[in-house]
């Protein structure tokens, strides 16, 4: 369980999020557990509805394991659905991702509750969890459509997956627009309620997603490398130089056979290597892939 440091941040801050100073009603003051460096990295918000379906269970890891792995961080609202789907995506593929909250960021006040596993998860890889609201902040019913123009503010765009005609999530597209921030929506079935708002909000202008390349291709111009939101972790020995160099080189996790396979080296000495900087913590197992491990400050 990671400690319950929280840090205030003032909107004269160096560190306050630079995209977020320029809405018009930016919140005075943020507080952050987790990462504070992360706060101006490249973000892109993801939100949907609550009640997600098979569909959407496939359609949010499909692009937002591609959109993180780039090297975007993923902001979303940790909510129940597409919002946690989204965040156990960029986690899983070694991302950052940030939770915004309607609730305080202390373990007692974080909703819904049954997230607190998934907000230290978040803290502990590197990304933050964060709000307007002071520790010991319950939700009330204004305060989740308060924070999502803080999701659209510091993200340079939002893509909504599966949304009802009168979701949350298109409060967020809508304060995306009047922020003047790019607005994604990823279709669906014409029978489908949770897809009824996506596809009304593709129909009034918002790019239409069916891969990552569809949103990615509007980033040209920002400099997207996971690598540099990290520090470069050195190796104990050549082999394991070889593994991180592999690693940080590839775009997601990696299962054995393709790490030994690039290595070029004995199989088995790759796989005691892998053994040995799983304990050191210097990768991570993600399901039966190997990842490095994304650290908690930035170089």
């Amino acid at each position: 369980m990671p400690e319950e440091k929280i840090r205030k941040i003032l909107i004269g801050h160096k560190d306050y999020p630079q995209l977020l100073k320029q809405i018009h009603d930016p919140p005075k003051v943020l507080y952050v557990r987790g990462s504070i460096e992360i706060l101006n990295t490249p973000a892109f918000g993801v939100v949907g509805t609550r009640k997600i379906s098979e569909y959407g269970k496939s359609a949010t890891p499909h692009i937002v394991s591609d959109i993180s792995a780039s090297g975007f961080t993923i902001v979303s609202g940790m909510a129940h659905g597409v919002d946690t789907l989204a965040h156990k995506t960029a986690l899983n593929v070694g991302g950052l991702t940030v939770a915004v909250l309607g609730t305080g960021v202390d373990d007692k006040s974080i909703y819904p509750a049954d997230n607190l596993g998934l907000a230290h998860r978040i803290i502990e890889s590197g990304g933050a969890i964060i709000s307007e609201y002071e520790p010991g902040t319950e939700g009330k019913p204004f305060t989740f459509p308060q924070r999502n123009r803080i999701i659209s503010g510091m993200s340079r765009g939002v893509l909504v997956i599966e949304a009802d005609e009168k979701s949350g999530s298109l409060i967020t597209a809508k304060c995306a627009i009047d922020q003047n921030r790019d607005v994604f929506a990823v279709p669906g079935s014409i029978f489908s309620r949770a897809s009824k708002g996506t596809n009304s909000i593709i129909k009034k202008g918002a790019k239409l997603v069916s891969s990552a390349e569809d949103v990615l291709e509007e980033y040209g111009d920002i400099k997207l490398q996971t690598t540099n939101n990290k520090p470069q972790i050195r190796g104990a020995n050549e082999i394991e130089e070889k593994i991180l160099e592999i690693l940080n080189t590839n775009s997601g996790p990696m299962n054995i056979n393709d790490i030994i396979r690039s290595s070029g080296l004995d199989a088995q000495k790759i796989t005691t290597q892998l053994v040995m900087m799983e304990i050191t913590k210097k990768i991570k197992k993600v399901g039966d892939k190997f990842a490095e491990v994304i650290s908690k400050s930035f170089s």
